[in-house]
């Protein structure tokens, strides 16, 4: 597969081939992924969010179908990051994309102590800070009003020398242009929006939730307008006027589900949801976004980041 010129896409001061990117989660911890396609293919990878000390995550089950996605209840499975960093971190180079390292924790300094030392390790082009994991008993609360996200932010900006700073925030924000206002305020070189939406199942038969850990996050093509519109109000109210780019993120199935979102504000598109029902699913939004651009007779896609008319 070729790289057409006007798929490549500037997230900051981080070139991509195209804006297309495997959301954390979604790839294993890093190359996964490479064994269906070649990870070249595609503008970015990003790692499964990895914490200080390792954790088994919530048992069986902890991903289910829904008629609209899928819910999950992962709990944040990973080896913990100095497993990662010896055991997958030289492996990052051979991707030959860019790979973003995704972060999560229970308190302020398991962030810093994570953070640190992935960006310490001068293999990852930028960092992504998850508080808002719908799954977890801690952590997300760092993403539930603003002060708490100043706290934590301040600290992680302080640890992250050399790599970008993206902040993951979650759907069912209260305010999510104050939300976004403030990890701009702290520092942030780019948002993702959004994470999965807090949710649950039942089976009716037995009555029990069909999640183990009882509650999830709802994924797929539920949430797309949802993520639409939040897109749309923190580009127009607060990270165009920053410069800040947002990736977004949100049951995109197609390229017209990407497209919509670059038209509302998004400069990149992480895809999740897709790459369980179709691996290769980025590659088909990759060729539909390049036909659609050259059909709207642009020479840059990033000409039509916020062009959504009234």
């Amino acid at each position: 597969m070729g790289f057409p010129a006007l798929l490549r896409t500037s997230l900051g001061s981080i070139e991509l081939r195209n804006p297309v990117i495997a959301a954390a989660g979604t790839c294993g911890y890093l190359d996964e992924l490479g064994d269906i396609f070649a990870l070249a293919e595609i503008g970015a990878v990003t790692t499964k969010s990895i914490t200080r000390e390792s954790r088994d995550g919530n048992p069986p089950w902890r991903v289910i179908p829904t008629r609209a996605g899928m819910m999950n209840a992962i709990g944040l499975a990973n080896k913990g990051v100095d497993r990662f960093l010896a055991e997958d971190s030289s492996r990052v180079r051979a991707c030959g994309t860019v790979v973003i390292a995704s972060v999560a924790g229970h308190t302020i300094d398991d962030y810093v102590a994570v953070a640190g030392a992935l960006d310490a390790s001068h293999e990852f082009r930028a960092i992504e800070v998850n508080v808002s994991c719908p799954n977890t008993s801690t952590g997300r609360h760092f993403g539930a009003d603003p002060a708490s996200l100043r706290e934590l932010l301040t600290a992680v900006r302080a640890s992250v020398k050399s790599a970008s700073m993206f902040v993951k925030l979650a759907p069912d924000m209260i305010d999510p242009i104050a939300m976004s206002a403030m990890a701009i305020e702290c520092g942030a070189n780019g948002l993702v929006l959004c994470n999965t939406m807090p949710a649950m199942a039942i089976d009716v038969e037995t009555r029990r939730p069909r999640l183990s850990n009882g509650k999830g996050g709802l994924s797929g093509p539920a949430i797309h307008p949802v993520v639409v519109r939040i897109v749309h109000d923190v580009y127009a109210s607060v990270a165009r006027a920053a410069g800040v780019p947002i990736i977004g993120l949100g049951g995109v199935m197609s390229w017209e589900d990407a497209a919509e979102l670059i038209l509302v504000g998004a400069t990149a598109i992480g895809m999740g949801t897709a790459l369980f029902v179709d691996p290769k699913s980025p590659l088909r939004v990759v060729r539909g976004l390049d036909q659609w651009a050259r059909n709207q007779g642009v020479t840059q896609i990033s000409q039509l980041v916020g062009q959504v008319l009234s």
